[in-house]
């Protein structure tokens, strides 16, 4: 048996199985029989975890699993085993029979129907209670497939004020709503159009006639909506651009993944200026959130770092850390603004850098992060509020050990986000928010406080343990929890970071890393536009199609740009349609077709095979253009004949030295 040296927590003891065999032979001989199920129930739960760790693929999520753990941390599903605290008393019956203890003499008979029960239905026929809809749940309608190619389809047999065929009294008319019916079929993400242009060649002097493109053909290969969606699916759903090679691929429209990352790095320029302008309004905002979490970037890492390190171009490099830092900007007069950046700033160092734009004249904005001291900028004041929710979730963690007093915490916690949401959805003003908080919450976050306290000169809770360092950890912090009771406009957690930070997780978790801190700049970029325009419910592909074509427009004047703005301005450049691609085609109604002409290839035959000789082939074509081809050859012949008829005396005569005659 040996022992390897642990940093944190007890010694880990490597134990080889014959040790565990004579020891439950021993303990077996010993140990009562209930005490020796126990150990040898240890034991096997221990080789059940060993096996599962070796395993490929096995993750900490299925190990939570295993064990019955869940991630949640929804009020019902922590204290959904748990028992109250303090239960509250049954109630006395009442003269009329009802009350808990008239139920419980009389399980089979519905309480208030008097002493003998007369009329009263057993339980077992009660209507059962109808299970709560849940909402998002059922049937979409029509009507939200806004991006749908609607087609009118006419009656077959009747029209408006023909009669009624049934009645033959009234006379049909028009319903404002027609019967829909939706149809939803696949297409690769990028799809391709191409356009055969018809090409002449002259017979005698070989030059090529070609015919002009139309005006959808015109322009860069991968237009706006291209880019929009490569940069859509890779920064915005985290699909990496080999995964999309493949699909596309697979498609048959092949987009190589080297193509897609120069079509992206090529029209991030076109953007910036938005995004630019998003960081200058971030920095006026009166609260700001921030966040971070580690990144990969492989220039700094491995090789690269090393490299980079003996050329001396790795300033600092004791510093190894790599992060992603989400900022969410919140202030009255506009909507939110969430900015990412990637490198190897932390969180206050992002937030430094941002507030360096900031007016002179405002004051310090709110700072909302967890109690992590590297999350504040240094040389720049703000009004420090830490993370409600990160100490709730250390209650949430003890539950297990201690059920009682995590679940009264809990439940008065439970009741402050409950006075919160009440004032969000009654929009009420920051003023009228902290009035509602000091009259309703303070008095539940003051109890709190005075619990815990109780709890620590009883000597109930030791400090040291899992719920006592809960306790410290809000108790140190209480004047940066409790914000919300005092300054208009505190929130109460960091949420909303939290969920912003989840983009940038999820490109970590599926493309792993990026390769420079070019590409993370460039991601930085496009995630800032893409969950901004998410968080006013615009269409984050429409936005950065309408970026992309009108530039020009949005380097000039950025602010009309804004995912809120860009809308109206496009409006009043008379731009009403849908910023949808050029070249997809337009439907046109059932009842009117409109017939267009195919192109056939002049160099194909479509009775014949593409395997059969050249002289096969001319034999098999239709006899028009036999015909067509002899009346050009027939030309050709008439046409060489005239032209060394004219050139005979030229020929004849070019052994004498005469004159040269003189040709027409």
């Amino acid at each position: 048996m040996s022992r390897r040296a642990s940093q944190k927590g007890p010694p880990i003891v490597a134990i080889e199985r014959k040790e565990i065999e004579r020891l439950l032979k021993v303990a077996e001989e010993q140990l009562p029989p209930d005490l020796f199920e126990i150990l040898k129930g240890l034991w096997n739960t221990l080789q059940e975890l060993m096996k599962r760790v070796q395993e490929r693929g096995t993750t900490i999520a299925r190990l939570r699993r295993l064990f019955g753990l869940t991630s949640s941390e929804k009020l019902a599903d922590v204290l959904g085993e748990t028992e109250p605290p303090n239960p509250t008393p049954e109630a006395p019956a009442q003269p009329g029979g009802t009350g808990a203890a008239a139920e419980e003499t009389n399980p089979g008979v519905l309480a208030g129907t008097g002493e003998d029960g007369a009329g009263a239905k057993p339980a077992d026929d009660a209507e059962p209670e109808r299970k709560k809809k849940v909402k998002g749940h059922g049937r979409i309608p029509a009507s939200a497939y806004l991006a749908a190619t609607h087609i009118a389809v006419p009656h077959a047999s009747l029209h408006p004020g023909d009669s009624c065929p049934d009645c033959d009294h009234g006379k049909v008319y028009p319903l404002k709503e027609p019967a829909p019916i939706v149809r939803v079929v696949g297409q690769p993400p990028l799809c391709a159009t191409c356009w055969d242009c018809e090409r002449l060649r002259c017979g005698t002097c070989g030059k090529v006639y070609t015919a002009r493109a139309p005006k959808q053909a015109q322009g860069e290969k991968y237009d706006e909506t291209a880019a929009s969606m490569i940069a859509l699916l890779r920064y915005g759903t985290g699909m990496p651009f080999n995964r999309l090679d493949h699909l596309q691929r697979d498609l048959k429209t092949p987009v190589p993944s080297s193509t897609q990352w120069d079509v992206v790095n090529e029209r991030v320029e076109r953007v910036r200026p938005a995004y630019d302008e998003l960081v200058r309004l971030a920095a006026q905002g009166s609260v700001l959130h921030n966040d971070d979490s580690s990144m990969r970037v492989l220039e700094f890492m491995g090789k690269r770092r090393a490299a980079l390190l003996k050329k001396g171009q790795f300033p600092d490099p004791e510093r190894k850390g790599l992060f992603t830092t989400a900022i969410v900007s919140i202030a009255p007069t506009r909507p939110a603004i969430a900015l990412f950046f990637t490198g190897r700033k932390h969180a206050g160092e992002n937030l430094a850098d941002v507030l360096r734009q900031r007016a002179a004249d405002l004051g310090p904005p709110i700072q909302m992060g967890d109690a992590l001291t590297r999350n504040l900028p240094e040389g720049h004041k703000v009004i420090a509020s830490n993370c409600l929710a990160h100490g709730r979730r250390k209650f949430v963690d003890e539950i297990a050990n201690y059920p009682a007093e995590c679940r009264y915490l809990l439940e008065r916690l439970s009741r402050v986000y409950e006075v919160d949401e009440h004032c969000r959805t009654e929009t009420l003003s920051d003023q009228e928010r902290l009035s509602k908080h000091q009259s309703e919450s303070a008095p539940v976050m003051a109890e709190i406080r005075h619990w815990m306290e109780e709890q620590f000169d009883k000597k109930q809770i030791e400090p040291n343990s899992g719920l006592g360092q809960a306790f410290n950890y809000l108790l140190k912090r209480w004047d940066k929890f409790t914000l919300f009771l005092r300054q208009p406009g505190a929130p109460l957690d960091n949420n909303i970071c939290e969920r912003a930070l989840k983009m940038a997780i999820q490109n970590r978790k599926n493309s792993m890393f990026y390769r420079s801190l070019r590409g993370a700049q460039v991601g930085d970029v496009y995630m800032t536009l893409i969950h901004t325009a998410e968080l006013h419910g615009e269409n984050s592909f429409d936005y950065l199609t309408a970026l992309q074509r009108y530039a020009k427009a949005v380097a000039e004047k950025p602010s009309d740009w804004l995912p809120w703005t860009y809308r109206d301005t496009l409006a009043r450049m008379g731009v009403n349609e849908a910023l949808r691609p050029s070249s997809r085609p337009v439907a046109t109604p059932v009842a009117t077709p409109v017939a267009t002409p195919v192109a056939t290839p002049v160099a194909t035959t479509p009775n014949a095979p593409p395997w059969c000789s050249r002289s096969q082939r001319r034999r098999e074509r239709p006899p028009l253009r036999r015909g067509l081809r002899r009346v050009r050859i027939a030309a050709r012949q008439q046409h060489v004949k005239l032209v060394s008829e004219q050139l005979s005396p030229w020929l004849s005569l070019r052994a004498r030295p005469v004159a040269e005659p003189t040709l027409r």
